[in-house]
């Protein structure tokens, strides 16, 4: 397994991590996902760390809380040798203190989230939304004095915006405050929004991307083809809602490159898909999920190999959507790029190097990726530059 230094923090984490969403199996949406109980969660936990994969990620809204709670069953005896990261900040309940990130509630909710994974620290905590009716001074100064305490060591974000994140970011610098050092975010071959704003943020910033749902919510199973009906299987049919929409021509052309990917290396669908996504500049880790020790298995196999430079870019002219505005110009006109280059390419890349050594700490130990990545091909987009 490989590690990787989580943005610019000190804290080094597995190229691949465990989602223990599927721990629980409560409610109409996590039922779905998967109802792995204390005994399987404790067999996926040694796979796991026999694998070298040692983050475990889940949140107090999984299964309303049972995730963590089988998730602290599972590591008990074990706490030494794992990174546990959770999340809080959606709604637990109907009431007006059971949502957001005041610090009312964050100091409630990181108790809770302690008691029931049966630990006295959390390596890695998240806001798992953008809590709009919370001044960000005081969820930074909340988190700062948690830091403090021993609760938490380091602290990240989840589905935010460009400017929810920068705005943080300066907030933390201005006050001394302890900076978000994780974004957890949506990404993958069919949804590769992050590259727009999230990912040149994160690069400048020194923020590391720790990815969900890189099958794009379950589309890049393998199990999905052009002309066939939804597998009975799939937990699709009760999440579809739920989650990022793809449009069924996209995903189609985007399965038959991975599909002759598969066929030139030996191997699945998902190792592929997660695969590529290991390649991309700022990601620090992706999070893997799985039912049962097959599904483990398999995914954990998404590690050891490389794709080719060909392949990577069959996959990125595959998977491109046009840029929406304002970034278009930037993707379709020599004169935008050449002033602000995108990092997935060489032009990007040298000046995201010059932004290293000019300003020391910011960007380090994820330039390098750029780099390697940028190598594959001039635009790796897939898009016209």
């Amino acid at each position: 397994m490989e590690y990787r230094r989580l943005g610019e923090s000190g804290l080094m984490v597995p190229a691949l991590s465990f989602g223990a969403g599927t721990f629980g199996g409560r409610g109409e949406l996590f039922g779905a996902w998967g109802d792995t109980d204390e005994t399987q969660a404790r067999r996926l936990v040694d796979i796991s760390l026999e694998a070298g994969v040692n983050m475990f990620d889940t949140a107090d809204v999984y299964s309303g809380g049972a995730s963590e709670e089988v998730l602290g069953a599972a590591l008990k005896g074990r706490r030494d040798q794992v990174i546990i990261s959770t999340k809080a900040g959606l709604p637990t309940g109907d009431g007006p203190a059971d949502a957001g990130t005041s610090r009312a509630r964050l100091i409630k909710a990181v108790d809770q989230a302690l008691g029931r994974l049966g630990t006295d620290y959390i390596d890695l905590f998240q806001l798992h939304a953008y809590d709009a009716r919370t001044p960000v001074h005081e969820v930074l100064s909340t988190l700062d004095d948690l830091v403090r305490a021993g609760k938490l060591r380091y602290t990240g974000v989840s589905n935010f915006s460009g400017w929810q994140l920068m705005k943080s970011l300066a907030d933390a610098d201005r006050h001394g405050y302890q900076r978000y050092a994780a974004h957890q975010v949506y990404y993958s071959l069919v949804g590769r929004d992050y590259e727009w704003e999230l990912m040149p943020l994160g690069l400048d910033q020194g923020v590391g991307a720790v990815v969900w749902s890189p099958l794009g919510w379950g589309r890049l199973t393998g199990r999905i083809r052009r002309g066939r009906p939804l597998p009975a299987g799939s937990r699709l049919h009760a999440t579809a809602d739920y989650g990022p929409p793809v449009d069924d021509d996209h995903l189609y052309r985007v399965v038959d490159a991975l599909d002759a990917v598969a066929e030139e290396t030996g191997r699945t669908v998902p190792q592929i898909a997660i695969n590529w996504l290991l390649r991309r500049p700022t990601v620090s880790s992706v999070l893997i999920g799985a039912r049962n020790e097959e599904q483990l298995r398999q995914n954990l196999g998404a590690v050891g190999w490389s794709l080719t430079e060909d392949q990577v870019t069959r996959l990125d002219a595959a998977s491109a959507k046009a840029a929406p505005y304002p970034y278009f110009p930037y993707e379709r006109q020599e004169g935008f790029a050449r002033v602000n280059p995108h990092p997935l390419t060489r032009a990007g890349a040298a000046r995201a190097s010059g932004l290293d050594r000019s300003t020391g700490a910011r960007g380090r130990g994820i330039v390098s990726a750029v780099l390697k990545n940028a190598g594959a091909s001039e635009i790796n987009t897939g898009r016209t530059g």
